[in-house]
């Protein structure tokens, strides 16, 4: 199963919370239940991907937004960088 394919869930229990259950700093329990970066990369990669494909459709900020469920600040961070690295001209 890819990155994107993978339902993005929330946590149900702090980094404090879960070390002290397993008796460990709140850094290790962080590392347990990070995600690999690899995978992070692959994901933003596939939205950032998609919102400039959507954005090149000629949808506007809010439309991107509200197709893809995030704030029009996400969807102008995400084309903000794929200017940098020239996705979008």
């Amino acid at each position: 199963m890819s990155g994107a394919a993978r339902a993005q869930q929330r946590r149900s229990i702090t980094a404090k919370e879960l070390a002290q259950r397993l008796g460990s700093s709140e850094r290790t329990a962080r590392r347990l239940v990070a995600e690999p970066r690899e995978d992070f990369l692959e994901r933003a990669q596939a939205r950032r991907t998609q919102v400039v494909g959507l954005r090149e459709q000629g949808m506007k900020y809010r439309e991107i937004a509200e197709e893809l469920d995030i704030t029009t600040g996400a969807v102008g961070r995400i084309l903000h960088d794929a200017r940098k690295i020239n996705m979008l001209q």
